[in-house]
């Protein structure tokens, strides 16, 4: 698989539960139709390890075939449908592409 993992906080004057709601619900709507979209996981991040971890709502993690299929959604209409969503909420994000590689299953 491919990845895109975002790191998200909220916007200053959102709550929390808010902001995972709204990620989870109405945001959801928008990328579930990304095209080539094989997986999607969402953490709600409940506690960080250590101060530099601080400050992070939630992680989200899109998996597609291959870096060509995560950049025809990037490329494609209901990216910038999900993109003009997001809008100017001011919340922080981090966002990052790459293989991934499954290192433990039980």
């Amino acid at each position: 698989m491919y990845n895109l993992v975002l790191l998200a906080a909220r916007p200053p004057e959102w709550t929390h539960d808010r902001f995972i709601a709204w990620w989870r619900n109405d945001h959801a709507e928008l990328t579930r139709r990304l095209p080539g979209l094989r997986a999607w996981r969402h953490t709600e991040i409940e506690a960080a390890l250590g101060s530099r971890s601080e400050g992070w709502d939630g992680m989200s993690v899109l998996s597609f075939d291959s870096p060509e299929d995560l950049r025809k959604a990037l490329d494609s209409p209901e990216w910038a449908a999900a993109v003009a969503q997001v809008g100017d909420m001011r919340g922080r994000r981090i966002a990052v592409m790459g293989t991934e590689l499954e290192m433990f299953t039980s």
